[in-house]
C-alpha cells in the first residue's frame, strides 16, 4: 500500500483470533492503521483519539456528540442520524472513555460499511462545530418558562450528565477512579461535571479538536472477511491533507501513595426511606500493558469476587452488614488497572466493619491460600470466556478494537490482549508446580500496596436540595450581573439555535449521505435451522450451526403453570437452583463445579405475547454452555441442580433476595426509560402485566416485601419455593434447546435423554391469570436531577389492526421527529417510539429528559405531524433500509439458536416474518398518514407514566398535568 502512503510495520497471525493481523503507518503524518482479516461477516471500522482532559468541562464528551453534527462533505445538521435512518449497521455510535474516543461502525454488508467509514472519517477531520452545535450538544443559557427572569442551563451531554450523576452507582465509580489517580486525567471526569461543563468554552472546545482530531493523535481499526485494501484507499483521502503534528495528548503515570486515602462523599437520598451507605475498597495496580499481569489481574478478579464460592465475596454477602457488592471489581481498560470492591447497602456506622472483613478475608486468602477447587473454577471460568469469545449483541470486531485500544492508546503492541495463550500457559504451569500464584498477588497487589483508597458513599436527604441551590444561585448571580443587552443577545442566541434547529436540511445536501437503496437489501431474512427432535416428554429443538466445539443448552420452564402470586419469585428461582445448593453440595462447591467444568449457569425469564393465542407466553429458562468434551459434566450439574435442589437456607436465600433488590434500585435510574415502558405496557396487556411483575417496579416492591418475609415468615417462603418446585421441574412442561455442530449433537443426544428421564413427567395444569393492573396516569418519585417520560395507547382495543408498515413509521419517528424535538431542541438525552405487533400497545419514552409537559405535548402532537407532513420516496426508503436492518440484526450462534427458539414458542413462523418483510419494503408515504391517523387516540385515551425528579413533577402538576397516583421508589 505504499502507493498510498502506507507503509506496513509487521504483520502476524494470531490464532486466538482466527485471523491475520497487519499494523500500518502513514508515512506523511503517522497515522496507524490495525487491519485485522478474518472469516467474520460481522464487519468493523472505526477510528480512535487518545483525548485526555485537563478538566472536567466535558470537552471531549461534548466534542464526540458535536463532530457528528455535519461536516465539510457533509453540511447536513445531522449525518449520524441520517445514517442510522438508512443503515443496516450492526452498530453505529461513538464512546467517551477517561482517555480517549472512539468511533466504530459495522455492518455485515461491504458498501454499508465503507458508507458509514466515510462519513464517520469526514465527521472527525473536517466537523462543523459551529457555535450553535456547541450549544446544542454542550450547554447553554434559556429563559424559564415559568419565569422570563430566571435562566436555565440547556444541553445534550448537560442533561446526559445530570443522568449519570443521579445514579449512586456512577457516582461511587467516578469517585472511586478518581480516588486513585488524584494527580492524572484519570482524577478528572472526561463526561463533565455538570456544574463544570458551563466553564467550558467554545474558543477551548475548538482547540482541543484541532490538537487531538488529527492523524497524528490517530489508530484507525479495520475487521472482517473484506480485503482491507478499498478501506485503507478511503482512509488516505482523508489523511493525505495532514502534516505531522506532536500531540500534547500523553497520559501520564500516577505515582505511588505512601499512605492510604479516604473519602467521603454523598449522594441524594432520604435515609428515613430506608437508602443506606456504599463502601468500596480500591488498589492500583499494574500498567495495562503488562499482558502477564493483566491476565492474571482477570484470574484474581474472578478468584475474588466473581463466584459465589469467591472468598472474598462470600464473606462479605454472608458478614450481613450490606445487601450487594460495590465497584467495578478490575478496571483494566486505562493505562494503569485498579482493583475496587465493597459493599452497598450498608448502615450507617459499619463502614469500618465491612473494611474489617475485606482486610481479615484477604489475609486468610494471603496465608492460609485459595481452595484449589476455586482456583480451578476460576482460572477455567476465565479461559473459556477467553476461547469462547462471546460478546453477545455487541459485534466482535468492537470488542477487538477496545481491546487493542488498552494497549496501542500507551504505545504497546495493540494485539498484545488478544494474545492469551502464552501468558495462560505460565500461570497454568505455575499452578501445576505448586507455586501459590494467587496468594502472591494478594499480598503483593492489595494488602502491601500503600496505594489505596477506602470511599464511602452516603445518602444525604440535604445533597440533591443543596445540588439545586448552588445551581439556582449561579445562574441568579450570572442573571444579576447581565445588562439588559446581554439578557436580549442570551434570548436572541437562544432563539437562534431554536431557527438553526427547526430549519430543514436541503434535499441536495442530504442526497449526498451515501447510503444503500431498497434494491442492495437481500429480498429473504436470515433463517435459523432448527428442527424439532422430540416433543414428549419434554419438547427438544436442535439448531445446527457452527459454535466453534461450544456446545450450547438451553432448559425452560413453562410459568403458566404456577399460581398468579409466585410471579414475583421467578427471577429468584431461577438463581436458587444453581445458587442454594444441592442434597450432595452446598452452594459454595457447587458453584466451583459449575465454574470449573462449564461456561456457566444462568437463569433468564422471557415474557411476550403470542402470535395465535390470547395467553402470554412466559418461560424461565436455565442457559448453560460447555465445551464438547464436558457436556456430560454439563448434563449431570442440571440433573442435580433439577432434582436435588436444597431450598431451606434462608440466610442464603435472603442474600438472594437483597441483591436483586440493590441492582433493581440501581437500574431504576441509568434504565428508567425501560421502567416506564414496562409499567405502561402492564395497563394494557396480561403478557405485560407479567412481565412487570417479573422486572419491573413492581417487581422491585415485592423484593421489599420479600426481605421482610424471609425474616418473619421462612416457612411460608420456602413454602412457596418448594411448591414452584413441584409444578415447574416436570419434563412435559419444559423445553430444551439446543445449539452445536452435528457432530457434537450426536454424542449429546443420549446424555439428554437421560437427562430428560430422570425428571418428573406429570400432565401440567395451565392456570388462568387475571391482571391487577395500576390503573390511571403515574408519577413515580427518584431523586434524580432528570426525568423518564412515558405515553402510551392501546391501538388494537380502537379497531387498529397491525400493518408491517408501523415498523417503519415508528422507526422513522425514532430517528426524525423525536430525536428533533425531544432530544436537539429539549435536550433530553433520548427518545423512542415503539409499536408491540402483538399486543397493539404503542409507547413514547424519553431518556434523560430535563423536560416533562413539553414532552408529553411532543407526544401528542407526533399524529398531526404524521398526517400533515410530506415524505418524500427518499425519506420512506431510508426508513425501510433501516427497519431491514432492525429486522436482519447480527446474532452470534447461541442468540440465533435462542431466537431460533423463541420464535417457535411464541408461535412466529419464517412464512410470517417473510410476509412481514415483503410489506415493509412496499412502505409508501401514504401509510405515514394512515398511521397518524390512528395516533390521533393516543393524546385523548393515553396513560402517562413519567419516573423523575420530585420537584420536576411538582412542576408540572402545578403546569396542569393530571396524576391519578404519585409515589416515591427511591
Amino acid at each position: 500500500m505504499k502507493d498510498i502512503g502506507f507503509e506496513l510495520v509487521w504483520q502476524a497471525r494470531i490464532p486466538e483470533i482466527q485471523g491475520l493481523a497487519r499494523l500500518y503507518r502513514y508515512s506523511r503524518n503517522g497515522a496507524e492503521v490495525l487491519a485485522v482479516e478474518n472469516d467474520d461477516e460481522n464487519k468493523v471500522a472505526g477510528i480512535a483519539f487518545r483525548t485526555p482532559p485537563k478538566d472536567s468541562t466535558g470537552v471531549a464528551h461534548i466534542l464526540e456528540h458535536s463532530v457528528l453534527c455535519g461536516s465539510r462533505k457533509y453540511p447536513v445538521k445531522e449525518p449520524f442520524v441520517e445514517l442510522l435512518k438508512g443503515s443496516v449497521q450492526t452498530f453505529l455510535n461513538a464512546m467517551t472513555f477517561p482517555d480517549k474516543t472512539c468511533y466504530p461502525v459495522a455492518s455485515q454488508n461491504s458498501q454499508d460499511l465503507q458508507n458509514l467509514l466515510d462519513v464517520y472519517l469526514d465527521a472527525a477531520f473536517f466537523p462543523r462545530i459551529t457555535p450553535e452545535i456547541f450549544a446544542q450538544e454542550g450547554w447553554h443559557l434559556v429563559q424559564d418558562d415559568h419565569d422570563p427572569e430566571r435562566l436555565r442551563y440547556r444541553g445534550v451531554v448537560y442533561n446526559e450528565m445530570k443522568g449519570a450523576y443521579s445514579s449512586p452507582d456512577s457516582l461511587l465509580a467516578e469517585y472511586s477512579q478518581q480516588s486513585l489517580f488524584p494527580n492524572t486525567v484519570y482524577g478528572l471526569d472526561s463526561g463533565g461535571h455538570p456544574e463544570s461543563i458551563p466553564e467550558l468554552t467554545y474558543e477551548r472546545f475548538v482547540e482541543f479538536h484541532r490538537t487531538h482530531y488529527h492523524p497524528s493523535n490517530a489508530r484507525m481499526f479495520i475487521y472482517g472477511n473484506d480485503d482491507p485494501r478499498p478501506y485503507l484507499a478511503l482512509m488516505h483521502e482523508y489523511l493525505q491533507h495532514f502534516p505531522a503534528l506532536k500531540p500534547d495528548s500523553e497520559i501520564g503515570l500516577q505515582s505511588r501513595f505512601v499512605q492510604p486515602r479516604r473519602v467521603t462523599a454523598y449522594y441524594p437520598a432520604d435515609p428515613e426511606n430506608g437508602a443506606k451507605s456504599m463502601l468500596t475498597m480500591n488498589w492500583l495496580l499494574e500498567a495495562a500493558t503488562d499482558m502477564d499481569a493483566n491476565l492474571r489481574s482477570h484470574i484474581l478478579e474472578e478468584l475474588l469476587i466473581g463466584m459465589p464460592a469467591s472468598p472474598l465475596r462470600k464473606a462479605l454477602l454472608d458478614s450481613g452488614l450490606g445487601e450487594d457488592l460495590a465497584g467495578v471489581g478490575l478496571e483494566a481498560d486505562l493505562r494503569q488497572m485498579f482493583f475496587s470492591t465493597g459493599l452497598k447497602g450498608i448502615k450507617a456506622g459499619d463502614q469500618e466493619k465491612v473494611e474489617e472483613v475485606i482486610r481479615t478475608t484477604l489475609h486468610s486468602c494471603a496465608e492460609q491460600g485459595f481452595d484449589p477447587k476455586t482456583v480451578e473454577a476460576a482460572v477455567n471460568s476465565v479461559e473459556f470466556e477467553l476461547r469462547e469469545n462471546n460478546t453477545g449483541s455487541l459485534p466482535r470486531g468492537l470488542v477487538l478494537m477496545i481491546r487493542a485500544l488498552s494497549t496501542w492508546l500507551y504505545d504497546a503492541d495493540p494485539t498484545l490482549s488478544w494474545s492469551f495463550e502464552r501468558p495462560l500457559d505460565a500461570i497454568k504451569a505455575e499452578l501445576q508446580a505448586g507455586e501459590p500464584v494467587f496468594e502472591r498477588m494478594v499480598r503483593d497487589y492489595l494488602l502491601d500496596n500503600s496505594h489505596h483508597s477506602t470511599v464511602l458513599l452516603s445518602p444525604d436527604l440535604d445533597q440533591g436540595r443543596a445540588i439545586e441551590k448552588r445551581e439556582a444561585e449561579r445562574l441568579r448571580e450570572l442573571s444579576l450581573g447581565l445588562s439588559a443587552e446581554e439578557k436580549r443577545a442570551i434570548q436572541a442566541e437562544a432563539e437562534r439555535l431554536q431557527a438553526m434547529q427547526q430549519e430543514p436540511d436541503p434535499a441536495s445536501e442530504l442526497a449526498r449521505i451515501p447510503r444503500l437503496t431498497v434494491q442492495d437489501l437481500p429480498s429473504r431474512g436470515p433463517e435459523y435451522p432448527s428442527r424439532v427432535e422430540a416433543e414428549e416428554p419434554g419438547l427438544v429443538l436442535y439448531h445446527n450451526l457452527s459454535t466453534n466445539s461450544v456446545f450450547y443448552l438451553d432448559v425452560g420452564f413453562d410459568l403458566g403453570q404456577l399460581e398468579q402470586k409466585h410471579l414475583g419469585y421467578v427471577r429468584l428461582f431461577g438463581r436458587a437452583l444453581t445458587e442454594m445448593g444441592t442434597l450432595d453440595e452446598d452452594y459454595v462447591s457447587l458453584s466451583q463445579r459449575i465454574q470449573a467444568r462449564t461456561g456457566g449457569i444462568e437463569a433468564q425469564p422471557f415474557v411476550s405475547g403470542h402470535e395465535t393465542r390470547p395467553e402470554p407466553c412466559t418461560w424461565l429458562f436455565l442457559r448453560g454452555k460447555a465445551m464438547a468434551d464436558k457436556v456430560q459434566d454439563l448434563m449431570d450439574i442440571l440433573q442435580e441442580v433439577l432434582t436435588r435442589t436444597l431450598l431451606d437456607n434462608p440466610q442464603r436465600f435472603k442474600q438472594l433476595v437483597l441483591e436483586e433488590k440493590a441492582r433493581m434500585e440501581q437500574m431504576l435510574i441509568p434504565a428508567g426509560h425501560q421502567m416506564v415502558n414496562m409499567r405502561l405496557r402492564s395497563k394494557y396487556s396480561l403478557a405485560d402485566w407479567v412481565g412487570e411483575h417479573v422486572s419491573g417496579m413492581s417487581y422491585l416492591l415485592f423484593l421489599r416485601f420479600l426481605a421482610d418475609k424471609v425474616e418473619n415468615n421462612w416457612h411460608g417462603v420456602e413454602s412457596d419455593l418448594l411448591h414452584m418446585h413441584g409444578v415447574l421441574i416436570n419434563a412435559r412442561n419444559m423445553v430444551f434447546n439446543v445449539t452445536a455442530e452435528e457432530p457434537v449433537w450426536d454424542k449429546a443426544r443420549p446424555m439428554l435423554d437421560r437427562l430428560i428421564q430422570d425428571l418428573p413427567q406429570a400432565r401440567p395444569e395451565p392456570r388462568k391469570w387475571l391482571a391487577k393492573c395500576q390503573t390511571g396516569d403515574e408519577g413515580v418519585r427518584i431523586p434524580a436531577q432528570v426525568n423518564y417520560v412515558g405515553k402510551a395507547v392501546d391501538l388494537y382495543s380502537l379497531g387498529y389492526v397491525f400493518d408491517p408498515s408501523s415498523l417503519v413509521v415508528t422507526r422513522y419517528l425514532r430517528m426524525s421527529w423525536l430525536w428533533d424535538k425531544i432530544r436537539v431542541q429539549g435536550g433530553a438525552y433520548g427518545a423512542f417510539s415503539l409499536l408491540d405487533r402483538v399486543s397493539g400497545v404503542m409507547s413514547f419514552l424519553s431518556y434523560r429528559d430535563p423536560n416533562i409537559t413539553k414532552t408529553l405535548e411532543v407526544y401528542d402532537q407526533t399524529a398531526d405531524y404524521l398526517i400533515r407532513s410530506e415524505f418524500s420516496r427518499e425519506e420512506v426508503e431510508k426508513a425501510i433500509i433501516g427497519t431491514i436492518g432492525d429486522m436482519d440484526a447480527y446474532r452470534l450462534p447461541d442468540a440465533k439458536g435462542f431466537t431460533a427458539m423463541l420464535r417457535h414458542l411464541t408461535g412466529e413462523t419464517d412464512e410470517a416474518r417473510q410476509k412481514r418483510r415483503e410489506a415493509v419494503l412496499a412502505t409508501t408515504g401514504e401509510d405515514f398518514r394512515t398511521f397518524g391517523q390512528w395516533l390521533r387516540q393516543l393524546a385523548a385515551q393515553g396513560h402517562v407514566v413519567v419516573l423523575g425528579d420530585g420537584s420536576a413533577l411538582d412542576q408540572a402538576v402545578n403546569s396542569g398535568l393530571q396524576l391519578d397516583h404519585v409515589w416515591q421508589v427511591l
